[in-house]
């Protein structure tokens, strides 16, 4: 059995085996209210485990959970317990009324920012062909998955808008590298599409209590302002040429 050498509260050396530093990693994810990283997981043995051997003990658990209802998942912002894709049918049976219908202006502006960032709302507009309203930006905002960079060096020095690790964990990813790649059309990639439908219906599953009741309230001004929206036609979406910018785990 392969066993870890950690240091005790005492400051003395004791051999713990890997199926204990395990049950440990174990029952911090579990009872985590949010995604931890690698720091946070070695400070549970005061630093004495390198980061190299929390992987390997991260990917052995994985692997231990692996085919049951919930998964150890390795997201931007850390690592991760959630419920398993194959549950949620079951588990919107607990929480029917928590799923959130986001409009298609909120759906488009979100991936416009994920694709190009950073953005200023004008970029925005020009790739839709509509102007963005204040509710649409701000229900991304509230959501979570969207913030203000900085600025642009222009007149106005209007506000640069990119997405947030947040935006990645819900979507369970890793890095913007992972999204599904834009065709030549432009149009939105049905993966991308799926991937949002998919977050909807199981964000309340996968997400603390607290973050899922924040859901309900967040799409609601989105869905008035695409009202709007309704007279004026979107164009298609021009190409998203841009490639998406690396973001590793903390």
């Amino acid at each position: 059995m392969c066993r870890c050498k950690l240091a005790t509260a005492s400051s003395t050396v004791e051999i713990m085996d890997t199926q204990e530093a395990k049950t440990v990693l174990e029952a911090a994810l579990l009872t985590a209210e949010q995604p931890l990283t690698l720091a946070d997981l070695r400070r549970l043995f005061d630093d004495e485990l390198s980061a190299d051997t929390v992987r390997v003990l991260l990917d052995e658990l994985r692997s231990d959970w692996s085919g049951r209802g919930v998964e150890l998942v390795a997201l931007a912002s850390g690592w991760r317990f959630q419920s398993a894709p194959a549950m949620r049918p079951y588990l919107d049976r607990l929480n029917p009324e928590r799923q959130p219908r986001y409009s298609r202006a909120v759906l488009e502006t979100l991936a416009i920012i994920a694709y190009k960032q950073p953005v200023t709302r004008g970029d925005i507009e020009e790739v839709r062909g509509v102007t963005v309203s204040s509710p649409v930006i701000r229900t991304l905002e509230e959501r979570g998955w969207v913030e203000v960079i900085g600025h642009r060096e222009a007149p106005g020095r209007p506000a640069l808008f990119a997405t947030t690790k947040a935006f990645l964990d819900d979507l369970g990813l890793r890095s913007l590298d992972e999204l599904p790649i834009i065709e030549g059309t432009g149009e939105l990639p049905a993966e991308f599409e799926l991937q949002f439908a998919d977050l909807t219906r199981g964000e309340a599953a996968a997400t603390s209590p607290d973050r899922a009741s924040q859901v309900e309230d967040a799409h609601v001004e989105s869905m008035r302002a695409a009202d709007a929206e309704q007279t004026a036609e979107p164009a298609t979406l021009s190409p998203l040429s841009a490639s998406p910018t690396s973001m590793s785990l903390s």
